[in-house]
């Protein structure tokens, strides 16, 4: 039994065959009686569509069922304390797939399961997210070894995803932000030590030159709703627009892991581009999700 909390939770060997493995399940249409018989618990402390629906049709796709449950459906975080949730569900189903705040609950709960649970997403990491995003890039450029990505915007869940698989994929990770919302800086000094090649600036013009790919997302993500004005002013310099992406390659992709705030982030004649990629994005998810199950139960 094994969990899925970070990037790092996987194998290097783990982590590139994982994104072949979705390949073959995405061109086969894959379906299997892998959790046939069981029931995966999907707690979503955090709103979502993507994930959600990736991860259900996914369960549905390998024979299992699910149960949707809110911060009103459950006791997490609550009266309860997490350590009592964790080894309650495990008795009842088979796996936990928790979107939820803070990392340290996801561990917490992850130390008293006795069931495999996923990080669907967390403050701090969206590794479901990011590894289906290196799909979408093994699609067109299967040789990491050779590409060039970026990273604009903030320092956030996904830019830390993206920092840990530059240590698993031998891509150039060039990231852009604002100097007072970088990356963690534990998380980029472990990647670095570990190998991985990645530049930090504060000029998006910078970390776009001659690149492969161009990735963004929202300025104000889910429960900093208060800052979304302050962080409008501050991250304005670093919209992915047209002019921006002048700098990196001709042929350059965009991507965004949705909902997009057109006219912020990224400019809606961007996202309806050639250029963008973000519809291809969004659905790798379910063939990742099903992916990263199969690892799990098998």
């Amino acid at each position: 039994m094994r969990h899925f909390l970070s990037i790092l939770d996987l194998k290097v060997q783990e982590a590139q065959d994982l994104v072949k493995r979705a390949l073959e399940m995405k061109t086969t249409d894959y379906r299997s009686d892998l959790l046939a018989g069981k029931v995966l618990a999907l707690i979503f402390e955090k709103s979502s569509t993507r994930t959600r629906v990736s991860f259900e049709v996914g369960i549905s796709h390998l024979g299992g069922k699910t149960i949707f449950m809110t911060p009103r459906d459950c006791q997490l975080g609550r009266s309860e304390p997490l350590q009592d949730t964790a080894r309650v569900l495990s008795r009842y189903v088979q796996g936990l797939v928790v979107r939820t705040f803070e990392q340290e609950k996801l561990e917490l709960l992850a130390s008293f399961s006795s069931i495999p649970i996923i990080n669907a997403l967390t403050d701090l990491y969206h590794p479901c997210q990011v590894m289906s995003d290196l799909l979408t890039i093994y699609e067109r450029t299967p040789d990491f070894s050779q590409l060039k990505i970026a990273w604009i915007g903030d320092g956030n869940n996904m830019a830390h995803s993206w920092i840990n698989a530059a240590i698993y994929f031998p891509f150039q990770l060039n990231i852009a932000t604002p100097k007072k919302y970088a990356p963690d800086g534990d998380i980029l000094a472990r990647a670095l030590s570990m190998g991985a090649k990645v530049y930090c600036t504060d000029d998006p013009k910078e970390a776009v030159e001659d690149v492969d790919y161009v990735n963004t997302d929202v300025w104000a993500s889910m429960g900093q709703e208060e800052e979304a004005e302050i962080r409008k002013k501050i991250f304005a310099p670093y919209q992915v627009n047209k002019e921006l992406l002048s700098r990196a390659k001709k042929e350059v992709k965009v991507m965004h892991c949705l909902p997009a705030h057109r006219g912020e982030e990224i400019t809606e004649d961007v996202l309806e581009s050639e250029m963008s990629i973000v519809w291809d994005q969004a659905e790798n998810r379910l063939h990742m999700q099903k992916a990263i199950l199969e690892l799990l139960f098998s």
